[in-house]
């Protein structure tokens, strides 16, 4: 493996073209390249966010009724800009010489239009049309979930009572279809608008699963339940001050934290317990999360363009603790309790920095959690009966009498452990079987660090119960036994919000995984009860995303390939009831057919090829449309190249990546190449960044682009770009750093470029704490290595959202202070009412006739 200091000593020099040989990309002026920015816009505007999503099948038991199922989802109807709570009716029986189209049937009449307008009043006064539209705290949970559509962005579905809880303008509202109250049959209804006295914004809305006429939210901080059915409201926790210095308010309840929400995919920070326990009331219990900030550095991040908030204030956290809240009701709320561990979270679990996960057993007999150090290179998996919590308010001094007076077994139960050299990868796959034995406990885990590939296990471990006077390894349960499901060198999709659909009654588990092709997501089976085969469900040459219905019979899939937009199909499994797991799956209906391609759109071709690093590596080449034989174009190396990404696979591309679409159809030469560090190929491939990042990547890159040169023989290389955003800038700068005679110029989209100033969770997990790894940070940081950029003016364009609270400005203003104490060349490009990523179209348009205006004057 390459270091940074041996890839800029190279004396590779790249030999330029005869000018004769070269293609030159026509110049357009500014107005010019507007007008090819809105051609390609209108299409991606036609079918972005178009597609349905958040499946939700259930049953009718109407057995002389046509319908088979009822399918909710969230969706964007024909005419509207904004999604909304629809559903679909799946026919038992379908004529199958003709394509069943179901019909999008929205369920709630034209309120959101109403609410809307209202909305839309003050957009005008706004700095951008996107402003203001959103509290400050639904702006950022939209950059963390990288939520781009309006209207209804999710929802939460109580099965047995039909409840529809979710979030609009503003407001939370509710409606019933399905369950006890049977289905809406013909007109939308009108949702029911739950009334609060809370100032502020109400969110993360969750129904009890034990008695759906409690839900709880979050409002400035603090957990609140209301009762729909009484309109009673009652705060639970009293975290928050809601003082306006935020030094003096640093703690919170119930909320996931910044770095949580960024780095970690977890978007909550309570979960309603599925049981309810009846003692003449009932007892609602909810497990929440409390944060203490105090010791947290406060960022600002100036705001001049919104007159009423001079500044955005935010901290970087850290580790919170657990607790557990009461309720008993009798049809109204009678108390509440808070309730907090035995002992300090720190004392029971020492070491432990972040809670990545938690919940609850489905018989609500534990709540569970999943622990990581610092380092995130230890995973426990916890369970925590309810009687471990004790009421709020008692005296430390009576601690041991507490202690005494637990019950035999009452205690933490550390059910799975994994260490490993590299890091763990979280992920959200965790399914507990019900208990048929209180001294064990069998689930199914997907555990990476075993083989280095993310594979699903079922696991059962003993219950060992200790006295609560201990050591922190007492907790520690013998694995008494572990099945392997699923082996290969290929992986389990087990993060960013991944699923796995287990039918008890067939013993079979279904997940999405890539054994076919790293480059396609595919639904299999396999059983849990005899494991052997593995049974591909979706058809290859697509990339599919898929949902499985809760009887097991259907699963709906959204799926592409480079060259066919996307298409969302019902099937029906098939077969013996005898042999389940190699039912067939059958076309039933469509939901959506593919888009129409732009006229000029020509899809990537996929290659491979074999690296010196030993691995296979993947890319993707978008060759210019208009080729002329003997002539040399321009290419531009768009880059991502950090972890958890991956660009290159068989999905299509001419929605979110139109523009390298666009950049082909001028001439230009466009390659991708996941290098080593991206996700998906093992976690040997992602963790060659460990500790090294920006020492490695590049070298993959300009292999790749070699490689391209040679086959293809179109590729200039002495005009070569490289272009990315994010960890792709933090590349592009890299490149231009360590490979300025390979690339021309480079243009950094909000790039990182001091990794002391980025956050712990992610920074520390890929390069350790700075005093462990000094030299890593201090090669992997481009602002301390200005004075190798060349002296040459108009090769380095930098963009940044002046708001970005995840990549902050400072990156950027320390970059540049950097290059003009060096006295090197640059151009900065600021979007002043941008975050990290951009979302004002305006400001997205401008971006893009920036780029392509750049690339025709400069390369």
């Amino acid at each position: 493996m390459t270091a940074v200091d041996d890839l800029s000593d190279s004396t590779e020099v790249v030999e330029m073209e005869d000018a004769t040989s070269q293609f030159i990309v026509e110049k357009h002026s500014w107005d010019g390249l507007r007008e090819i920015i809105h051609g390609s816009r209108k299409y991606s505007g036609m079918i972005i966010n178009k597609a349905p999503h958040d499946f939700q099948f259930v049953q009718k038991h109407d057995e002389m009724g046509p319908h088979s199922h009822r399918l909710y989802y969230l969706g964007m109807p024909y005419g509207s800009r904004e999604n909304s709570l629809l559903y679909s009716e799946i026919p038992k029986k379908i004529r199958k010489e003709a394509l069943l189209v179901l019909s999008w049937k929205q369920m709630l009449d034209h309120f959101q239009d109403t609410l809307h307008l209202s909305l839309l009043a003050g957009l005008f006064l706004q700095a951008t049309p996107h402003q203001g539209m959103y509290s400050r705290e639904e702006e950022l949970l939209r950059e963390r979930k990288r939520l781009g559509v309006f209207g209804i962005t999710s929802y939460d579905y109580h099965a047995q009572s039909g409840l529809f809880l979710f979030q609009a303008s503003n407001s939370l509202f509710y409606c019933h279809d399905g369950g006890h109250n049977g289905f809406i049959q013909a007109a939308p209804m009108k949702p029911v608008e739950i009334k609060t006295q809370c100032s502020g914004i109400r969110m993360d809305p969750k129904i009890c699963p034990g008695d759906p006429n409690f839900i709880a939210f979050i409002n400035n901080n603090d957990l609140w339940v209301t009762n729909i059915e009484t309109c009673e409201e009652r705060r639970l926790t009293f975290c928050h001050k809601g003082l306006n210095n935020v030094k003096d308010d640093p703690k919170s309840a119930g909320v996931a934290t910044f770095v949580i929400q960024e780095e970690f995919d977890r978007f909550t920070g309570y979960w309603w317990c599925p049981a309810v326990y009846a003692d003449g009331s009932k007892i609602l219990q909810v497990l929440y999360e409390e944060v203490d900030e105090s010791e947290v550095e406060i960022i600002h991040v100036p705001s001049p363009a919104l007159e009423e908030r001079k500044a955005d204030v935010y901290r970087y956290p850290r580790t919170g603790n657990v607790h557990i809240c009461t309720l008993t009701s009798e049809n109204t709320i009678v108390s509440t309790q808070s309730k907090e561990l035995v002992l300090p979270f720190k004392t029971l679990f020492p070491g432990v920095e972040y809670i990545a996960r938690a919940g609850w057993t489905r018989d609500g007999k534990y709540a569970w959690a999943v622990l990581l150090d610092r380092s995130q290179q230890k995973l426990q998996l916890v369970l925590l009966p309810p009687a471990l919590f004790l009421s709020v308010g008692v005296d430390e001094p009576q601690w041991e009498e507490h202690v005494a007076a637990m019950a035999e077994g009452v205690q933490p139960f550390v059910i799975y452990e994994e260490v490993t050299d590299i890091w763990i990868n979280v992920h959200d796959i965790f399914y507990p079987f019900i208990q048929t034995n209180n001294d064990e406990i069998t689930f199914l885990w997907v555990n990476e660090s075993k083989t280095g590939f993310c594979h699903l296990y079922k696991a059962t471990s003993l219950l060992l119960h200790i006295y609560l006077v201990f050591a922190p390894d007492d907790f520690k349960c013998p694995v008494k036994e572990e099945v392997t499901l699923t082996s290969g060198e290929w992986e389990v999709l087990a993060r960013h919000g991944s699923k796995i659909w287990v039918n008890e009654e067939t013993k079979l588990v279904y997940f999405q995984g890539t054994k076919d092709t790293p480059l396609e997501h595919h639904l299999y089976v396999v059983s849990y009860e005899s494991p052997g085969d593995i049974v591909r469900l979706t058809k290859p040459g697509f990339s599919h995303g898929c949902s499985v219905s809760q009887n097991f019979d259907m699963f709906i899939s959204h799926y592409s390939n480079v060259s066919t937009p996307p298409c969302v199909h019902v099937y029906k499994l098939v077969g013996s009831d005898s042999d389940p797991l190699h039912k067939e799956p059958e076309f039933w209906a469509s939901m959506m057919e593919s888009a129409g391609c732009p006229a000029d759109y020509v899809p990537p071709e996929i290659f491979r090829f074999p690296a010196k690093s030993g691995f296979e590596l993947y890319g993707m080449l978008y060759k210019p449309h208009n080729l002329k034989p003997g002539k040399k174009h321009p290419a531009i190396l768009f880059v991502y190249g950090g972890p958890q990404v991956q660009l290159v696979n068989n999905s299509y591309k001419g929605v979110k990546y139109l523009r390298l679409n666009t950049l082909a159809s001028l001439g230009y030469a466009v390659i991708v190449i996941d290098g080593r560090g991206s996700c998906q190929r093992g976690l040997k491939f992602e963790g060659a960044l460990k500790n090294k990042m920006g020492q490695v990547e590049i070298e993959d890159q300009v292999e790749g682009l070699q490689y391209v040169a040679d086959k293809y023989k179109f590729i200039d290389l002495s005009r070569v770009a490289i272009h990315g955003w994010s960890y792709g800038g933090f590349l592009s700068l890299m490149g231009l750093i360590h490979r300025p005679n390979v690339f021309k110029v480079a243009v950094a989209g909000a790039p990182v470029t001091v990794w002391m100033a980025y956050d712990t969770g992610y920074t520390e997990r890929y390069m350790d704490v700075p005093e462990h790894n000094q030299q890593g940070y201090e090669a992997g940081s481009v602002a301390l290595h200005v004075d190798k950029l060349p002296n040459e003016p108009n090769r380095l364009l930098i963009l940044h959202g002046f708001l970005d609270e995840n990549v902050h400005f400072f990156h950027t203003n320390f970059l540049v202070s950097q290059l003009i104490r060096a006295g090197k060349p640059y151009q900065l490009q600021i979007y002043p009412n941008e975050r990290h990523s951009i979302r004002c179209p305006e400001s997205g348009e401008h971006y893009e006739i920036m780029l392509l205006y750049f690339l025709q004057q400069h390369l």
